[in-house]
């Protein structure tokens, strides 16, 4: 209500100017009156210089009139009597041998027409730019908000919620203003949550997805062991079937007890089956995500690391060369683990032998360029190793070597060891040495 109050009493002040100016210019001036004595004077003056042998223009400029002799034609005089010019006779030896005429009112006529052009060409331009002001207060105060909300909704019609709704203080429209910044930020930080939350779902749906794999591998392990145990006892009973009746009925019986528990291993087995690649179709559904998932590196003991691998009895035997040297590291425990996993699980998978462990220091390059410490983590098998032309490439997401076409696997195993090692500020790198290599760095605080 007060901005449109502002802008009523604005366009009123204008008004006012102008109707100021107007009658200024239009008022009527009271002409002064003829001074006829002076006339006369003039005429005497006049007289005596025409009788002293001056001429009639030199005359006529040193009096400002015009002389008209009754000889010349009379058409100058009627006009003057026409333009109301003051007109008398010029008598110098008595007799009238002429008119003298002053044009005195047109004289004023034009001097005021020229004051009026002058005052309403003055009217004009301060009309034009009290307007053009005016304009400009209407598009600062009315006109520039609504284009900005515009250009917000459009903003945020497209996705983009980072730009900022400008709050100014005489804005006829700050409460919509701040409530419309104040909805943007609300949807922004409703985005932000819905994608922490699906990316929280989507690492959740990985891990889960990864670690779940290790019991079922263990399920099937072990129905394994009791599948060649039941076929081997099946052999031991089918062998000879001489004996007493009531010898060869337990000997039935054993039999049908060893089929019943061999065919029970068998469907657990081909259950587990089904289980691995159910979670493998769900952990390919978060494939592009990966790559994204935070990590924290913090300052934690390098003790947790030798934890990790003691944990990994599923994958063989792991011997421990050394001990890790005691010292602070920058690591995300859980990355970590699941580095650690990725690594031994391939030459598990891949070479199938012992799997060596060495521990140090070293020193290196960081990724800032500076001089810095590392503990290197050395993962060695006894495999015949990759390709030579094909190690560059063993870290590039989704690839599989030659060696992986016929095992089952996505090519992200390595490709998240190497990103998750860099996100912690260290490294990872692998090479044939006698086997396969990996090499796992991580910066010591």
């Amino acid at each position: 209500m007060k901005y449109r109050n502002r802008i009523v009493i604005a366009y009123v002040l204008i008004m006012l100017a102008a109707l100021f100016i107007m009658l200024h210019a239009t008022k009527q001036r009271t002409m002064k009156s003829r001074d006829m004595v002076a006339y006369n004077d003039e005429i005497h003056r006049i007289a005596e210089e025409y009788l002293a042998g001056k001429g009639i223009p030199e005359i006529e400029a040193a009096h400002g009139c015009r002389i008209v002799l009754l000889s010349d034609s009379e058409a100058e005089i009627v006009r003057g009597y026409a333009d109301y010019a003051l007109v008398m006779d010029f008598a110098p030896e008595g007799e009238v041998i002429g008119k003298v005429i002053w044009h005195d009112v047109s004289g004023g006529f034009e001097a005021s027409r020229r004051r009026t052009r002058r005052t309403m060409i003055v009217f004009w331009c301060v009309v034009f730019a009290l307007g053009l002001v005016f304009v400009g207060l209407l598009d600062w105060y009315l006109l520039k908000p609504t284009r900005e909300m515009k250009n917000l909704a459009g903003e945020i019609a497209k996705g983009n919620l980072d730009v900022p709704l400008p709050i100014r203080k005489h804005n006829p429209f700050g409460n919509l203003v701040e409530g419309f910044d104040l909805m943007r930020e609300e949807l922004r930080a409703s985005r932000e949550r819905e994608t922490e939350a699906e990316k929280a779902k989507k690492e959740l749906v990985a891990e889960l997805a990864h670690d779940i794999k290790t019991p079922v591998a263990t399920i099937r392990a072990t129905c394994e062991v009791l599948e060649l145990r039941q076929q081997r006892r099946l052999g031991q009973l089918t062998e000879g079937t001489d004996g007493a009746a009531e010898g060869n009925a337990e000997r039935e019986e054993a039999i049908a007890d060893a089929k019943d528990v061999l065919e029970k291993a068998q469907t657990i087995s081909h259950k587990t089956d089904t289980i691995k690649q159910l979670m493998d179709n769900v952990f390919q559904t978060t494939l592009e995500e990966l790559d994204r998932i935070e990590v924290k590196p913090v300052e934690e003991s390098s003790t947790v690391i030798e934890e990790y691998f003691r944990n990994l009895k599923n994958y063989g035997n792991i011997f421990l060369d050394n001990p890790i040297p005691h010292c602070l590291v920058y690591m995300d425990r859980l990355r970590m683990e699941q580095v650690i996993d990725n690594v031994v699980g391939n030459s598990h998978k891949y070479a199938g032998t012992d799997i060596h462990v060495r521990f140090e220091e070293v020193t290196m390059k960081a990724a800032d360029k500076t001089d810095a410490v590392f503990v290197r983590i050395r993962i060695h098998d006894d495999g015949p190793g990759a390709p030579e032309d094909e190690l560059p490439m063993l870290m590039q997401k989704y690839y599989r070597g030659s060696a992986a076409k016929e095992k089952a696997g996505f090519g992200l195993g390595l490709y998240l060891v190497r990103s998750y090692m860099e996100k912690q500020g260290g490294g990872a790198e692998v090479y044939n040495e006698n086997g396969f290599t990996v090499n796992l760095y991580l910066r010591k605080v």
